[in-house]
């Protein structure tokens, strides 16, 4: 409704801006059709008609941003009463150039200017449609003074009413306006309290997450040490077990804590990835090698914990379901996007009857949170492509 009522607006300001023209033309060419003046007579008047015509010119269409100052259209307003006051008092028929002064002083005039051009307009309509000055008889200076009077009248009238009217058609402008800043503004709030309520329930769901792994893989892991650390000498395998069940036990009191894992406390993404590698290859006996594109550089610390997680449990999959006989990680630094690819040759699989037992739910929804993009690519016998994607946010931004 309102883009409707803008366009009809302009259409409007447009057809105010023709009519002083459009009067002035029609005026000029009735005036040459019905007057019996001589053709001397007629010719000025069509000139002063056309200087008419060059004054509006070269004040409101050449010169837009007078527009706006009050000295240069005061100016304009009275070189048009001027032309208007000369072709009126020379021919009736010039009377319907009255509009133009109407129209010019409701649009260019400021404040109590207005009425004032209005009524100069309007005495000389009256004058014109009397045929001029009246004859100093009392009767013809009564009938000038009654028609000057209804002219101005009525003219001042309408004037008033469209200014008001204009002035509450802004009024509505801005209350619309200022009604849509409110429903925006109203809307950025109801979003901000989604934000706020799931960070909430992520916030409730890791606590609870962090009580469940207190209370169960924290002490399942502790009795599993105890228990290994009952043999004094161990053989090398319950060593393996002693040493990845310590591990896990760190890792699982760090998930309670919130803290980094411990290949990122002190070292930066292409070292952990390293030291994930080999401890991964001293396991598996299967080598894995890690590669760094582009400049390497600190990042927020839930992007490289993703990234390192991504890692370890692309290894963890090739250890369970590849039987690769070597795997390459290549972590590359772009602009704004760091990516980790983790390919082996190994037996593959098809990625469209996967399930959750290769854990690509979980990497996806990791890298989903960061508004980032998991990619497999894979096939019976080919190997495996894992890429994981995500914006590569500065590390300062989490200070």
């Amino acid at each position: 409704m309102t883009d409707r009522l803008d366009v009809w607006e302009r259409r409007l300001h447009l057809a105010g801006q023709a009519i002083p023209y459009f009067v002035l033309v029609l005026s000029t060419a009735s005036y040459l059709m019905v007057s019996a003046e001589p053709w001397p007579v007629r010719w000025t008047n069509l000139g002063i008609a056309v200087a008419a015509v060059l004054w509006m010119l070269w004040w409101v269409e050449l010169h837009p941003r007078w527009h706006d100052r009050t000295g240069p259209m005061v100016v304009f307003f009275l070189g048009v009463l001027v032309f208007y006051g000369v072709l009126g008092l020379r021919h009736p028929m010039f009377g319907f150039y009255s509009f133009a002064g109407y129209i010019y002083a409701t649009e260019f005039l400021p404040g109590r200017w207005k009425l004032a051009g209005v009524t100069a307009t309007a005495i000389l309509a009256a004058t014109s449609m009397h045929g001029g000055l009246p004859v100093p008889e009392p009767a013809a200076i009564g009938l000038y003074a009654v028609m000057v009077l209804i002219v101005v009248a009525v003219a001042c009238t309408f004037t008033l009413f469209g200014h008001y009217t204009h002035e509450q058609s802004l009024r509505r402008k801005e209350m619309v306006a200022e009604m849509a800043a409110m429903i925006e503004e109203n809307a950025g709030l109801h979003a901000q309290l989604l934000i706020q309520a799931r960070e909430a329930g992520v916030l409730d769901e890791r606590q609870r997450l962090a009580r469940e792994i207190h209370d169960t893989l924290a002490q399942g892991f502790t009795g599993i040490i105890t228990q290994l650390q009952v043999d004094e000498d161990p053989p090398r395998h319950v060593e393996t077990a002693l040493r990845l069940a310590r591990e896990n036990l760190a890792e699982a009191r760090r998930s309670v804590h919130a803290l980094r894992p411990p290949a990122l406390e002190d070292s930066n993404l292409p070292d952990a990835l390293s030291e994930v590698a080999a401890g991964w290859t001293d396991q598996t006996g299967v080598p894995a090698s890690v590669a760094t594109t582009g400049a390497a550089r600190p990042l927020h610390p839930e992007v490289e914990v993703a990234l390192l997680r991504a890692a370890q449990e692309a290894l963890s999959n090739v250890a369970k379901h590849a039987a690769a006989s070597r795997v390459g990680l290549t972590l590359s630094y772009m602009e704004d996007v760091v990516t980790l690819d983790v390919r082996d040759d190994g037996a593959g699989f098809d990625p469209g009857t996967a399930t959750d037992g290769f854990g690509l739910v979980g990497m996806r929804q990791r890298v989903s949170r960061l508004a980032g993009a998991l990619v497999v690519e894979s096939e019976p016998g080919g190997g495996t492509a894992v890429s994981a994607s995500v914006p590569a946010i500065p590390a300062e931004v989490a200070r």
